[in-house]
């Protein structure tokens, strides 16, 4: 995995494979625009590339001092199970050191988030603006 680099910025993102990348891991997806719109607005960005392929996302959005939530852990099925994601988490982790960091794992993933200390929390809430499709998918009730 030599080639195998993390890039913190948005700069030259191919915003098409970025939605590739989270619809092939199983994450919900949005458009293009608004990936890269809410890429651009967050305060931690991670793209793994392989050479020029990215293969895996994540992001954090962040207070800068009390509160961080984490979104869009994301590595293409064929790259998982090689310590992609752990970068990705640990780069994150890192950059918003000192935080209360929340997040949602997909259902069935949350042994994943367990390995970096997270919990389950018993007051999380939704609102989601399609929120038969997210009860569906098991992640509210």
């Amino acid at each position: 995995m030599a080639d195998i680099a993390l890039k913190h910025d948005c700069r030259g993102i191919d915003w098409n494979a970025v939605v590739r990348v989270i619809r092939e891991a199983g994450l919900s997806t949005y458009s293009a625009e608004c990936t890269q719109r809410a890429f651009e607005h967050s305060y931690v960005v991670v793209f793994v590339l392989n050479g020029s392929e990215l293969i895996g996302t994540g992001r954090a959005l962040s207070d800068g001092a009390c509160q961080a939530v984490i979104y869009d852990i994301a590595v293409l099925p064929k790259w998982q199970g090689r310590g992609i994601g752990k970068r990705i988490m640990e780069s994150i982790l890192e950059k918003t050191d000192g935080q209360n960091r929340l997040l949602y794992a997909s259902p069935g993933k949350e042994g994943f988030y367990e390995k970096f200390a997270f919990r389950r929390m018993r007051t999380g809430m939704s609102l989601f603006k399609n929120q038969r499709e997210m009860q569906e998918k098991g992640f509210s009730e």
